[in-house]
């Protein structure tokens, strides 16, 4: 269970026990309160303790987030949950006080409570799902760039010679500064930039000036062609 929710629990805890203790031992010590558990109060009561169970139903969706940065889409889902508990707790002490309330009355209030909730339960969900999504995908869409960078920095602490280190930086300063999204329409240029570094690393291995020198030329190039392609799609 997520810590978060467990400590929302707890307070979702103390404010039911608050609302029993007002209702249960507060009223009874109210002078010339008349108390009388009928059918009403009991059903009154049914309806607010569900509208109390619906609400910690609601924060635990939006406390099961995957990771932080979901949880930071949930924040104002959690918000809403915790304003809907206190809603809650004001509200039920208020009608369970009021002598001979209707019943119909707190089932109602708490009904349009707990829906308020639910609402914004799935309002908040969809939204932060959708946005989300978004994030993997460009995360998706910017790891090539990203690990060719890598790829391309290993490469200049691995190069044994001062030569073969300066093309290495060569290569590495033209990735780095690359368009870092990717697209369907450069996988050709992407795979063909791939042999070529897969080629680069074995020549850097060896410590082939002219070889690295060469291929690092026609990586330049490729990544030079990349970026005005990615540039184009845009």
């Amino acid at each position: 269970m997520n810590k978060s929710f467990k400590f929302y629990a707890l307070i979702w805890v103390i404010l039911l026990a608050a609302f029993n203790l007002v209702v249960f031992l507060v009223r009874p010590i109210i002078p010339k309160y008349e108390i009388v558990y009928d059918g009403r109060f009991w059903i009154a009561w049914i309806f607010i303790l569900v509208a109390f169970i619906g609400n910690l139903a609601c924060a635990y969706v939006a406390f099961q987030a995957e990771n932080l940065k979901k949880m930071f889409y949930n924040l104002p889902l959690i918000t809403v949950s915790g304003s809907a508990l206190v809603a809650m707790l004001v509200a039920g002490c208020a009608l369970m006080l009021i002598p001979n309330c209707p019943a119909w009355i707190a089932a109602v209030v708490c009904i349009l409570i707990l829906a308020f909730n639910a609402i914004a339960v799935v309002k908040t969900s969809w939204a932060g799902a959708a946005v989300s999504a978004i994030d993997d995908k460009v995360k998706a869409q910017t790891s090539y760039i990203k690990n060719l960078t890598a790829d391309a920095e290993g490469l200049v602490a691995r190069a044994q010679s001062e030569p073969v280190k300066a093309e290495c930086k060569k290569v590495y300063e033209a990735i780095r500064y690359s368009d870092p999204m990717s697209n369907e329409a450069l996988s050709v240029i992407e795979a063909k930039i791939t042999v070529k570094m897969d080629e680069l690393t074995g020549a850097v291995g060896k410590d082939d000036v002219d070889r690295v020198r060469e291929i690092a030329d026609e990586v330049v190039v490729l990544v030079g062609d990349r970026n005005r392609k990615c540039k184009g799609l845009k």
